[in-house]
């Protein structure tokens, strides 16, 4: 089981603000901040939910690591769509619109956006529709 995972960003404001827009639909949220002078280097961020921060961004780097693909779980297929379109929104480029992914299994509903930074990120919901 994955406790938390991170990411490195090269523009730690506007990555914590698209983070905030595009993960709301999925209920997650800033849970925890760290300065850079709290931690005498990078500022960090932890989204998550229920207090826990499970999600980190890391700011100050000069480039992400390349190929970094995270998925967060939707509790709706309407999560996923709405995750989708606040990525888009908010500045993210598209890399697979919202639909079944049957060829992971029957009920896979995902979309998949690319960040500022080049992260794959995906929202995906494994329910069957309502």
């Amino acid at each position: 089981m994955i406790d938390h995972l991170g990411i490195a960003v090269t523009d730690h404001a506007k990555a914590r603000g698209f983070y905030l827009s595009v993960l709301a639909p999925l209920e997650i949220s800033i849970v925890m901040e760290v300065s850079a002078e709290q931690t005498g280097d990078q500022a960090h961020t932890g989204f998550g939910n229920q207090g826990k921060p499970f999600f980190w961004i890391t700011g100050g780097k000069k480039e992400a690591a390349p190929g970094t693909h995270i998925a967060f779980g939707a509790q709706s297929r309407g999560a996923v769509d709405a995750f989708y379109h606040a990525a888009l929104s908010a500045g993210a480029k598209d890399n697979g619109a919202p639909g079944l992914r049957p060829h992971y299994h029957e009920n896979y509903y995902g979309a998949f956006i690319i960040d500022a930074d080049g992260n794959n990120i995906e929202a995906v919901c494994h329910a069957p529709a309502a």
